[in-house]
């Protein structure tokens, strides 16, 4: 008989093993070794004490313990100075560290004064007892006299005979109530005392914060934004790291403040002078600027650090925390539609100081630079300059364009000549222009004395293009470079030179200035000179001269991008705080937009300008057509005048031309040149008439 075995509990298969998946099994004898308990306890008791509450706990309590410390130390201090003349003599100690000897004098006769009047009062302490005594002696007396005189008068009044010590009675129960109430409070008062000294001290200790800084809470451990005061500039000029300074400042002690003047406000900032002990140069401080802002718990461009007139002094503005990084409102040109310019008397609305204050920029008769960086806002500041002038009527424009994006565009209308372009050919065009200029400059020059001329101003935006251009004329010149073949060059030089007298002035902006891109001569011809933000000191340099460097100015900084549009700006024609060569104005941004509004308000108050643009050489001209081009909206122009815009137009086609040319040209057309007020002169109806003539012809003979 067989036996059938029934297997309840099957064992299971393993899983089929994906062949894309490789296992790897690793097999060890020895099982792992158990953790020790040392070791886990001091795992966990390293957590707990690394632990942020932890941290936060133990800062606490350190924090409001050396608090009373601290005040202890405070309200010590402020005994000893009270009793002794040991704060004459710091201040004496401070003086003598300064150099100036004539303080140090004064508070030592202070400090013998305080001595002669506190040893009047310890003189006065050998006779006080006896004097205290007999004047309470006779206190005394007098009280109780004066309690018999009120008692007999009550007895009188009552009839009765013991009320004569009634007053006395009732004087020694109110004695006897306080020695009681005297009694009952003194148990706790005693008890409660030392607790109350040292609530007083915790004060005094929280409201200096007179704790390590480690201890602090975080937002004051990090001190941003924290208001400025006398202690926190004299420990960050202590801490500067310039030993001579450190030195002074601990020899004067808490009286370091006397280096400071007041402490006043400055716009969105603060503003303080301080006299440097002898022995520190001013030229130390400014090379720590970045330490300096840093320990002023404020980012480097917070501090500016310039030079005013007296020695060995230093003025710093100090910006509130993040203040710079608001934007400034806009600009009058864009609030106010009723806005005019006056090219003498008036000053552009150019942006605001660092103290928040309006900065406006005179531009009569001075030649003009800005530069700096790409993309920094060189163009937006040099147009805005350009926009408040144009409101002024009588102010003639000629401009050149070299990046030829449309920036300038707006002035198509208000300039009388615009070139818009970045080749080599309109370089050659604007130093035309320039050249042209130099013509009309040498013809007013030539003017009777006392002839007053409208201001004419050249604008050349990106002139390092002109600068850099290889390329040579006919007469094998070049017209770029800076030796006295340039051509551009040459003429900005002597517009530089003498166009300011008859009111012929150059306007340049360029970028990341060297001496090739902007030569020392023409740089250094700018009466107003500007500069955004530069990459080093010596472009610094190139752009405001050595002068504005040695005296604070440092476009070189300005953060770039984050400071676009802030100008360091050193010139005449703008308010500068005495005693600096410089000052920096964060200038209002106006848009292409906007500039387009304010351009059509000043085409508004003008008769009617006709822009010469660009024109391609070897371009087929039209003489009739550009002559009523260069009429525009004048009735009638002088002959001269009409050549002149004509070589103006284009120097190829016209640039020789005489009054034969023109009248060879106009003959026989209804439009010949005629007499008016004794010149010979040009007539746009005439001219309208006989194009609309020729083209009358032109269309008859195109039907035969």
């Amino acid at each position: 008989m067989s036996e059938n075995v029934v297997h309840l509990h099957k064992t299971p298969e393993p899983p089929a093993q994906d062949a894309s998946v490789t296992t790897l099994t690793v097999v060890s004898d020895t099982p792992a070794a158990p953790v020790p308990l040392w070791v886990r306890s001091g795992r966990i008791v390293k957590a707990a004490v690394t632990h942020e509450h932890t941290k936060t706990t133990v800062r606490a309590v350190a924090r409001h313990s050396l608090y009373v410390a601290g005040g202890a130390r405070i309200v010590g201090r402020r005994a000893w100075d009270g009793r002794t003349g040991a704060r004459y003599e710091r201040f004496i100690r401070a003086a003598e560290a300064a150099g100036n000897m004539e303080l140090a004098g004064e508070w030592e006769e202070r400090l013998q004064h305080f001595r002669e009047a506190r040893h009047r009062r310890r003189m006065d302490l050998l006779t006080s007892p006896i004097d205290a005594a007999k004047g309470a002696a006779a206190g005394v007396g007098i009280g109780i006299g004066g309690l018999l005189a009120l008692g007999i008068a009550l007895a009188i009044a009552n009839e009765d005979v013991t009320d004569v010590i009634t007053p006395l009675l009732a004087v020694i129960k109110f004695i006897a109530l306080l020695i009681t109430i005297v009694s009952v409070v003194w148990g706790p008062a005693i008890t409660l005392g030392p607790f109350l000294a040292l609530l007083a001290l915790w004060t005094v200790g929280r409201k200096q914060q007179a704790a390590p800084a480690w201890a602090l809470p975080a937002n004051v451990r990090s001190g941003e934004g924290e208001p400025i005061t006398p202690s926190i500039v004299v420990k960050a000029l202590r801490d500067l790291g310039i030993a001579p300074l450190r030195s002074a400042i601990k020899e004067m002690g808490d009286a370091g403040a006397s280096m400071l003047g007041p402490i006043t406000i400055a716009g969105c900032g603060v503003e303080v002078d301080v006299t440097l002990p002898s022995g520190v140069s001013t030229i130390e401080v400014q090379k720590r600027r970045r330490k300096l802002a840093e320990n002023l718990t404020r980012h480097e461009h917070e501090v500016f650090i310039t030079i005013p007139q007296a020695a060995r002094t230093v003025r710093l503005w100090i910006a509130d925390s993040g203040a710079l990084d608001e934007p400034i409102g806009p600009s009058l040109l864009v609030t106010d539609e009723s806005l005019t310019a006056d090219y003498a008397k008036g000053k552009a609305p150019w942006g605001q100081d660092l103290r928040g204050d309006a900065a406006a920029l005179s531009v009569y008769q001075r030649h003009l630079l800005i530069t700096g960086l790409s993309n920094q806002g060189k163009t937006a500041a040099l147009r805005s300059l350009a926009l408040w002038l144009a409101l002024d009527r009588s102010v003639e424009f000629w401009l050149g364009d070299l990046k030829g994006v449309g920036d300038w565009a707006m002035f198509d209308g208000l300039a009388t000549r615009l070139i818009q372009g970045p080749t080599d050919d309109h370089v050659i065009q604007v130093t035309e222009m320039l050249e042209d200029a130099v013509e009309e400059m040498n013809r007013r020059l030539q003017a009777p004395p006392g002839t007053e001329f409208p201001a004419l101003i050249v604008i050349v935006d990106e002139a390092q293009m002109a600068f850099m251009c290889p390329v040579k004329g006919e007469d094998k010149r070049p017209y770029g470079g800076s030796s006295s073949t340039s051509r551009y060059f040459m003429a900005a030089r002597k517009i530089h030179n003498q166009g300011r007298a008859v009111n012929v002035l150059l306007w340049q902006g360029t970028q990341d200035p060297t001496d090739q891109n902007l030569p020392k001569l023409v740089r250094e011809g700018a009466h107003t000179r500007a500069s955004l933000a530069l990459g080093t000191e010596s472009q610094a340099r190139m752009a405001l001269g050595d002068k504005a460097v040695d005296g604070g100015a440092a476009p070189n900084l300005l953060r770039p991008g984050l400071d676009k549009g802030t100008v360091v700006v050193a010139s005449d024609g703008i308010d500068i705080p005495a005693g600096q060569a410089s000052i920096t104005v964060r200038t209002h941004y106006i848009s292409t937009d906007d500039a387009k509004t304010i351009a059509g308000r000043a085409k508004a108050l003008r008769d009617g300008v006709t822009t010469l643009h660009v024109i391609e050489r070897g371009e087929e001209r039209d003489p009739l057509a550009d002559i009523a081009s260069v009429l525009g909206d004048a009735a009638r122009l002088r002959t001269q005048e009409v050549i002149n815009r004509l070589a103006m137009l284009s120097t190829d086609a016209y640039g020789g031309w005489s009054f034969l040319d023109l009248k060879r040209v106009l003959d026989g057309t209804g439009a010949e040149p005629y007499k008016s007020d004794g010149v010979m002169v040009v007539g746009r109806d005439r001219l309208g008439r006989a194009l609309a003539n020729r083209d009358t012809e032109g269309s008859a003979s195109a039907s035969e």
